[in-house]
């Protein structure tokens, strides 16, 4: 079993937080996670009819029972648990009562906003970071085999094979989660839609051509986009545009939370057909900005990222805050180093203004990682 970083962050603020809520998409680790960041809890799953039963019918008489220490896993699914846990934690004033865990990101942040807002330390488990993976001796050795394996835990405990897994995974989503949340009347047109999505990986977003492709209203790409964002299975990067004309691009890009589940998507079978795939750049790009927002939340560094494109094309593929200037990213499959890689960074640094930026970074598919006067080459291992 690997030890999860986020471990670390949550030892620190369950001291701080009378309650703390842990989401992330299904199968990332998260009742492994628990049982081992509070042991000594007693743990509830509400995905038991008996125990959803119980709390639905008297949320009192529950809460009389399992009073404190106690895990609520899938807690979404019992809404009026969160009112009585407020009165609970409120009078008590004693840190680290309870833990709540869900997969549904939209049904467990609404009712902590409505609750619980201020008395929750909140954490997102995703699939395992490069470090994670570092640290059991089961990073892959190439980036195509990062790209096509993933980082669901289940592959690297059980050694299933990726496709059998991510088949298995998407099954099990979409008919258990979508069912729960929307009245999905044609699966299979839903499956397509994702295998779309799944080919915009790094792209614009257009809901409108997403919508035409399906044959599904613009509503209805919005309503089912929205889902598969607060299920984890895909995120948005958002543009950065503050102080820059009205020529800059402000609609954000498409990305997979794992590359293995949108490498299935696409019909990748093994590592070497991504070399042949057309989407060969996205999923790389797709892949190292994945991995920064997963140790994003895992090491609790509260960052924000964006991407920048203006109207002639010209792009910066990642940007972040970093001491009050900022550090830009061009992100290319290549493992080769040529001059013209840095041409978008230096752009952008014209563009911007030298005060600005503090780091012009490249990521690129090699092993070597070099500090450079102007840049830093990051190999994709080291990202």
């Amino acid at each position: 079993m690997l030890t999860r970083n986020i471990i670390k962050s949550i030892n620190e603020l369950k001291k701080q937080f009378p309650i703390v809520a842990i989401t992330g998409p299904r199968q990332s680790g998260k009742t492994t996670l628990l049982k081992e960041a509070f042991a000594g809890y007693q743990y509830l799953s509400l995905e038991n009819p008996d125990t959803l039963e119980y709390a639905n019918r008297d949320t009192k008489g529950f809460l009389a029972e399992y009073n404190n220490h106690i895990i609520f896993d899938e807690a979404q699914r019992c809404p009026k648990l969160f009112s009585y846990l407020q009165t609970i934690v409120d009078n008590r004033r004693e840190m680290g009562q309870f833990v709540l865990s869900g997969s549904q990101n939209f049904h467990l942040m609404q009712s902590i906003t409505q609750s619980l807002s201020g008395r929750v330390a909140l954490f997102k488990l995703l699939p395992f970071d490069f470090k994670e993976l570092k640290n059991g001796n089961l990073f892959p050795k190439t980036y195509q085999e990062a790209i096509y394996k993933g980082f669901y835990p289940a592959i690297y405990d059980r050694n299933i094979k990726p496709q059998n897994y991510h088949n298995s995974y998407l099954q099990t989503y979409v008919e258990r989660d979508i069912s729960d949340v929307l009245q999905v009347r044609d699966i299979k047109q839903f499956r397509d839609f994702v295998k779309i999505c799944a080919g915009r990986v790094g792209q614009i977003l257009n809901i409108n051509s997403l919508a035409k492709d399906c044959g599904i209203t613009q509503p209805t790409a919005k309503s089912w986009l929205s889902l598969l964002e607060n299920s984890y299975i895909v995120f948005l990067l958002q543009p950065y545009y503050n102080n820059f004309n009205k020529r800059v691009l402000k609609t954000p890009k498409l990305y997979f939370y794992d590359t293995g589940l949108a490498s299935f998507l696409l019909g990748i079978r093994n590592a070497k057909d991504v070399d042949s795939h057309t989407m060969k750049g996205g999923l790389f790009e797709n892949l190292i900005i994945a991995e920064l927002v997963k140790k994003n939340h895992h090491f609790y560094q509260l960052k924000e990222y964006w991407y920048w494109r203006d109207s002639n094309g010209n792009e910066i593929d990642l940007l972040c805050e970093n001491k009050e200037k900022h550090d830009i990213f061009e992100i290319k499959a290549t493992k080769t180093i040529m001059s013209d890689l840095f041409k978008g960074l230096d752009h952008f640094e014209t563009t911007a203004g030298k005060d600005f930026v503090k780091n012009k970074i490249l990521v690129y598919g090699g092993d070597e990682s070099q500090k450079r006067t102007k840049y830093t080459i990051k190999s994709w291992q080291e990202i």
